[in-house]
């Protein structure tokens, strides 16, 4: 069994419809029911107010910009993304959402290059347009190669992760589940012969407990288990206690990485008992250019992960982010001014976690134990 570390590229949500797939080479029907816009593209107009034209039709590559050569220079073992939009041309628009996320099925290479291994889907948008919307999601994935974990046609394929061979002789394994405080509602927990995501009502020591023992029955020596939740509030850096303690939990029962999702922008890092916590990796790519309301937490800028982890031990061997900057819906590098701006902020809310962020070469950060943690 191979003995160098395992790195794995770890980003927040990547929605790719609405105002993306209107600027994609197969837009889908752009009609909206939210309460002040009705039309998609207007999200693509308030993007160019800000940011300046963008022209359409764009290349699949487009939304990801500089991303795609920051993945291929940090070339890591696995990807895994949170894919936070339904793939459907359904127009079954989930009640008692204001917001629903659609892209169409042939603009699915978009996702295709960023070459992801595995796509969370247990989170509160890919049920946006009903079962019906689920099941074209998961049919257009399976067509396009693409592996999706955390929903399903049942539940058993729901809380099935995601295995991803590494090497030939190493294994990452991947579950995916997402908690009410993320939005997700009780009604969309897949069950026998239901489809649906694999929902957790709350983040206790009971789920916890029913997560690690399907953890701890499909793990074997040498694997590196990634937990993938979609969980808390959007906005805020305060984590809450039963987050911190569920977290605590699961890698008390084997999980290696805990890779947290639904923040709008970057939360607090932990290394706990030699394993890292992302508590929330912040948007990747979406259609928020433009929209005003929360710009303290400067949801502009981004960060993609990468995660080294010990296939021995299963503990953390080394840890960075790069920054990048959403403008005309498209990724490009930070500046070394917002490169700063966003060490200091996590540097700040990881140093109650035990974490330090240090700058690194080329504008990255490096994200160190500050001080060991039982």
């Amino acid at each position: 069994m191979g003995t160098d570390p395992v790195t794995l590229f770890l980003c927040g949500d990547v929605m790719l419809g609405r105002g993306v797939d209107q600027i994609l080479p197969h837009p889908g029907d752009p009609t909206l029911r939210e309460p002040y816009l009705r039309d998609a593209r207007d999200y693509v107009e308030a993007a160019e107010a800000v940011g300046g034209p963008i022209p359409r039709p764009v290349p699949y590559a487009w939304p990801w910009g500089d991303a795609l050569a920051l993945l291929d220079r940090a070339a890591p073992d696995v990807r895994v993304l949170n894919l936070e939009t339904s793939v459907t041309r359904s127009d079954d628009f989930a009640p008692g959402k204001e917001v629903h996320y659609r892209m169409d099925p042939a603009n699915l290479p978009c996702l295709a290059e960023a070459r992801p291994d595995v796509c969370a889907l247990a989170n509160n948008h890919v049920l946006d347009f009903g079962v019906r919307g689920l099941q074209e999601t998961l049919a257009a994935l399976a067509d396009a190669r693409l592996t999706a974990v955390g929903a399903g046609w049942d539940a058993q394929e729901a809380r099935r992760p995601a295995v991803v061979e590494v090497g030939g002789d190493r294994r990452v394994l991947v579950f995916s589940f997402g908690t009410a405080s993320s939005g997700i509602s009780w009604t969309w927990a897949a069950a026998d012969a239901v489809p649906g995501v694999d929902f957790v009502s709350e983040a206790s020591s009971a789920d916890a407990a029913a997560v690690v023992d399907r953890v701890r029955r499909a793990k074997q020596p040498g694997d590196i288990v990634v937990a993938s939740v979609h969980w808390g509030s959007n906005w805020g850096y305060r984590i809450p206690r039963e987050q911190v303690r569920f977290a605590h939990a699961l890698i008390d029962g084997g999980v290696d990485v805990v890779h947290g999702h639904s923040s709008h922008h970057p939360r607090p890092v932990e290394v706990y008992r030699g394993r890292i916590i992302l508590y929330g990796c912040g948007d990747f790519i979406d259609d928020y250019e433009g929209i005003t309301g929360h710009e303290q937490y400067r949801d502009d800028l981004r960060l993609l992960y990468f995660v080294s982890v010990d296939p021995g031990s299963g503990e953390l061997a080394d840890a960075w982010a790069a920054p990048v900057q959403t403008r005309q819906l498209r990724l490009r590098h930070a500046s070394a001014e917002d490169a700063q701006y966003l060490r200091d902020v996590l540097d700040r809310v990881s140093h109650g976690f035990g974490v330090r962020v240090d700058p690194g070469p080329d504008g990255t950060l490096v994200l160190r134990p500050a001080r060991n943690r039982a």
